[in-house]
């Protein structure tokens, strides 16, 4: 399996964004940025969490392809509102660590769950119009959340990772 690269993602949106000879970058341009820069955001939890259960140096197997699959939006979604708040909840007590998920897993959490906002507005709304400014915020969002994602200690990350792909009910 050849994964999509999250950096060659953001580099997409950065191209996006170019203004042509003469203009403006067009609606769609903007567009299809802020989505890409969020999917970015989203191919890297995938890619984690697959190297992390499977391994990096298994990556064309079906295995490697079953855990990356096994993630969707939705799960990404609900783990990052949880993951932001303060304290807990009682369900992910057992796993998290003593102090929480940390600043740097909440600042993650926050900016994945902004930029699926930003995406679902991008991609389904048509009423705003987007500004070249609205799509490298969202850019500059998520290479800051990737980076605070990988700014704690390998065990915080673990936790977030395991409670991705296996949500305790």
């Amino acid at each position: 399996m050849t994964t999509l690269n999250p950096d060659h993602l953001i580099e997409q949106a950065e191209r996006l964004i170019v203004p042509p000879r003469g203009g403006s970058p067009r609606q769609v341009d903007l567009r299809r940025a802020v989505s890409a820069a969020y999917y970015g955001l989203f191919h890297f939890c995938l890619t984690m969490a697959a190297d992390e259960f499977v391994g990096i140096t298994r990556r064309a197997t079906s295995r490697y392809a079953l855990v990356y699959r096994s993630i969707n939006h939705r799960s990404l979604r609900d783990l990052c509102l949880e993951a932001q708040k303060r304290t807990p909840p009682v369900r992910f007590l057992p796993w998290v660590p003593g102090g929480g998920f940390g600043t740097d897993i909440q600042a993650f959490a926050e900016a994945a769950s902004e930029l699926q906002q930003k995406r679902h507005l991008a991609d389904y709304d048509p009423q705003p119009r987007l500004t070249t400014l609205d799509a490298k915020l969202a850019i500059g969002l998520a290479r800051s959340a990737i980076r605070r994602f990988q700014a704690p200690s390998a065990e915080h990350r673990r936790v977030f990772l395991t409670l991705l792909v296996c949500p305790p009910r």
